[in-house]
């Protein structure tokens, strides 16, 4: 049974049972704060719950690494919904160690791209436009530097109240423990 079918069917069923009573909460996050974290699969449960986080606390916003690359990107934009619409008032850039960004190699993804039939004129078409992919592609070499050059772009944001604090942590994938790279209070 192909994936699409299989999810269906149980969403089918889910929603006959009403299992989906237990996760019924506002759109405003009762913990009033929002969370950029990794897209890391062994994140998924363990963040909430090494921070005693429940459906409704928190808005999440994932990506790989972690990162915010851009101040006027969507993972920034999304932070000041969180804060200006959704009732936010503290965000939390959550790395972690072993994170699949600190070993990525852009030539090797550029080097999968093609494998997949994405051909060298599209790729020098977005070299000519202006777009450096081994730039775009890249991760960082050190999880804490990432996590607080992320910090500081979102701390430092024109659009970003001062009274927001900015906090950045890294977790153990395999543990949970929270380690403070920056803690948004002291500014």
């Amino acid at each position: 049974m192909p994936l699409l079918d299989e999810i269906l069917n149980y969403n089918e069923s889910f929603v006959e049972e009403k299992a989906y009573e237990p996760y019924q909460t506002s759109k405003l996050p009762d913990k009033r704060m929002v969370v950029v974290s990794c897209m890391d699969t062994r994140l998924v449960e363990l963040l909430p719950r090494s921070m005693n986080l429940r459906n409704g606390d928190f808005k999440l916003i994932k990506n790989a690494g972690a990162i915010i690359s851009h101040p006027f990107g969507s993972v920034m934009r999304s932070i000041l919904v969180a804060v200006y619409e959704l009732s936010a008032d503290e965000v939390f850039v959550i790395g972690h160690h072993q994170c699949g960004m600190n070993s990525i190699e852009p030539q090797k993804m550029i080097g999968h791209f093609k494998e997949r039939g994405i051909s060298n004129d599209t790729i020098n078409t977005l070299k000519h436009s202006g777009v450096d992919l081994e730039k775009w592609l890249s991760g960082f070499n050190s999880v804490e530097e990432s996590v607080r050059n992320s910090v500081d772009m979102v701390r430092n944001h024109p659009l970003l109240p001062d009274d927001v604090p900015v906090h950045g942590l890294v977790i153990a994938p395999d543990t949970g423990k929270l380690d403070l790279v920056v803690d948004g209070y002291d500014r």
